[in-house]
């Protein structure tokens, strides 16, 4: 009798223990895909996303420059 409840023990906390291994197996697999599908997603709309170019608008003329060389304001037009 002993012998068929220490196998029938045995048994289960096996049973119990590779449930718990499957469990903690697909969840680190659904939180794995779950972020890799996110990674790509972010991946992709960052190479979509147009760069933003800078302009200034020319009209013909070059820009005024103003600076100070320590003896007096120098306005370059």
């Amino acid at each position: 009798m002993q012998n068929i409840r220490s196998i029938f023990l045995m048994l289960a906390g096996a049973t119990v223990f590779v449930a718990m291994l499957l469990l903690t197996f697909s969840v680190t697999l659904a939180v794995g895909g779950i972020l890799t599908v996110l990674m790509v997603g972010r991946a992709l709309s960052m190479k979509m996303k147009p760069a933003p170019v800078r302009a200034k608008a020319n009209n013909g003329k070059p820009e005024m420059r103003v600076w100070n060389d320590g003896r007096g304001t120098i306005i370059d037009l």
